[in-house]
């Protein structure tokens, strides 16, 4: 039970009285239930007149809330929930939802579930009028069952707790379908599921519900309210407002490219093939004269920054994405004409974008011209590199700048305050994939510190963005366990259609590491110590997986059995 108050913003019934026998008392864990969790009989809060109650879950959890409460005189009960606690009160309507269940009993015992699933920590019962006890509490969870073989401490417990927030953000997005939250849509957004699916991979063993997720968009004969060629920027949620985020469909090709590899099923994604080259069709109508993307329409996305006022009339981070998925279609289908526009876009992007210091994030057309615009954000760089436009090779400077001065730190150095700061979707989700590409695992393992700890240590799961103006326990930020597995503990990849397990130790700055990750063969188990000039390690793979092993770091391998 949390410290309650005289009042209750939001409520304009009445000021709600104070109830002083209520101690701080937390629930540190609520499992699956089949009936409320009952209190003992010290614990029984009982609500009479105006009053509240709130409770703790511990972390934030989703499922079905449950709630016995016998009614000594007509009652009006509010349950109220939310994932964080606002001002040390649970405010039921932040993210713009009405966290509110209203029940309207008579004299009498009941027994309440749910009968939709919510998230939340806090859950606050405010009973408007009447005379009740409140008997038990419960949450019947509705999450995914299939993650708690997947294993990973080292030696910072910093880590560990982003491993174990990453694991809950999973579980509660990927019941079905990989989702965005499970408080305010439950939507199975593209871009998003591109980050979400990897985690899947390395906390399932499998690709069952990326399958499903792309099956989706094979069942209809066509897509209502979109135009043709045009993929739902969540589906099955259709929109018949008509909106819909035309660079949200580019994100799809680069996703159905690493399920080929992760699943070896080639027939969805041959089956696919029309989707995708109808999603290339819909963008020639856009094309200019410089075989750029030009004045999409509808709503077009970069991030949650400053980023997203920058995407007309060119929009430079789109067609960086754009390369990438002609690039992903290209391999994937054996089309080569795909691969050398992508290659055009990328050399005009280059010419256009980059100002000798930074990429600008976009152009407008004038009097028929297109004048570069001085629009520069953080996320416009990462996309550069992240699509391969520029290597750290080619544009040293910049990657100098980029790793040595941005980062979670820039807020509070405020270095190169021109350039609007990323946010966590997407941002700086790319910043760490072009981190591990080139080998930084040292920074990795700070900077996802300072990303997501006070998130995990907040809630328990990690967020939309880096502040709580929306879902705290987003399915794209789970990616964090992939991160860690990874660029942490070493495994780079787990190739099933192959049979390979690729392995790189790296100069990490910790003095152990243990991880077990699920195959679809059975599993990968790697630990390792570092002792003076040595790493020790053991490493076991399913049968018939063959390894592959890079040291580029400055130690010694020696493999125990």
């Amino acid at each position: 039970l949390v410290t309650v108050g005289p009042t209750v913003k939001g409520y304009p019934e009445a000021e709600l009285t104070r109830i002083p026998s209520l101690e701080m008392q937390s629930l540190k864990s609520v499992p699956v239930v089949t009936d409320p969790v009952p209190f003992d009989a010290a614990s029984k809060v009982d609500l009479v007149g105006n009053a509240y109650a709130s409770f703790d879950f511990g972390t934030n959890l989703a499922g079905f809330p449950g709630v016995r409460i016998t009614c000594r005189k007509p009652t009006r009960l509010f349950i109220t929930f939310d994932e964080i606690l606002s001002d040390n009160d649970v405010d039921c309507r932040r993210m713009g939802c009405v966290n509110i269940i209203d029940l309207k009993m008579p004299e009498g015992a009941y027994n309440f579930e749910a009968i939709e699933a919510y998230n939340f920590r806090y859950m606050k019962l405010v009973a408007l009028d009447g005379d009740c006890t409140i008997d038990a509490i419960s949450l019947r969870e509705y999450v995914n069952p299939d993650v708690q073989e997947a294993q990973f401490t080292a030696s910072d417990p910093r880590l560990n707790r982003i491993f174990e927030a990453a694991r809950e953000t999973f579980r509660q997005n990927a019941v079905d379908l990989f989702m965005d939250c499970p408080s305010r849509e439950r939507g199975a957004w593209l871009a998003d599921s591109l980050f979400t699916s990897r985690a899947g991979f390395d906390l399932c063993g499998d690709t069952r519900i990326e399958h499903n997720f792309f099956e989706n968009y094979l069942l209809p004969e066509d897509f209502a309210y979109l135009p043709d060629g045009m993929l739902p920027m969540t589906y099955p949620a259709d929109h018949p407002d008509g909106v819909f985020i035309p660079n949200f469909a580019l994100w799809f090709v680069p996703q159905l490219e690493e399920y080929a590899a992760r699943s070896g099923d080639r027939a969805t994604v041959d089956a696919l093939k029309p989707r995708v080259l109808g999603v290339f069709e819909y963008f020639k109508k856009f094309k200019n004269e410089d075989g750029l993307l030009e004045k999409l329409e509808n709503w077009v996305f970069i991030e949650w920054s400053k980023a997203a006022g920058y995407v007309q009339d060119v929009s430079y981070p789109t067609n960086m994405l754009y390369a990438g998925a002609l690039e992903s279609a290209g391999r994937i289908y054996n089309m080569p004409e795909l691969l050398q526009e992508a290659k055009s876009v990328r050399d005009t992007v280059l010419r256009q974008s980059f100002d000798g210091k930074f990429f600008i994030d976009n152009a407008i057309r004038k009097d028929g011209k297109l004048e570069i615009t001085t629009n520069r954000s953080e996320v416009c760089q990462y996309f550069a590199f992240y699509f391969n436009v520029v290597t750290p090779e080619s544009h040293p400077e910049l990657w100098k700048t980029l790793c040595e001065q941005f980062g979670p730190q820039r807020k509070e150095t405020r270095a190169f305050p021109e350039i609007d700061f990323a946010n966590t979707l997407v941002g700086n989700m790319l910043r760490m994939e072009i981190l591990s590409r080139y080998g930084r695992s040292n920074q990795i393992l700070d900077e996802v510190v300072g990303y997501l700890l006070y998130m995990a240590e907040r809630t328990g799961t990690l967020w939309e963005m880096d502040d709580t103006s929306a879902s705290c326990n987003h399915g794209f930020a789970s990616h964090a366990a992939h991160t860690l597995y990874r660029d942490v503990l070493g495994v780079r990849q787990i190739d099933p259609v192959n049979k390979v397990v690729k392995v790189r130790f790296t100069d990490a700055n910790l003095p152990w590491c243990d991880g077990r990750i699920p195959a679809p063969d059975g599993y990968v188990d790697l630990r390792w110590t570092r002792e003076a000039n040595t790493v020790k390690y053991h490493l076991s793979v399913p049968a018939g997986y063959r390894v592959e092993v890079e040291n580029p770091s400055n130690y010694t391998l020696q493999r125990e059995p």
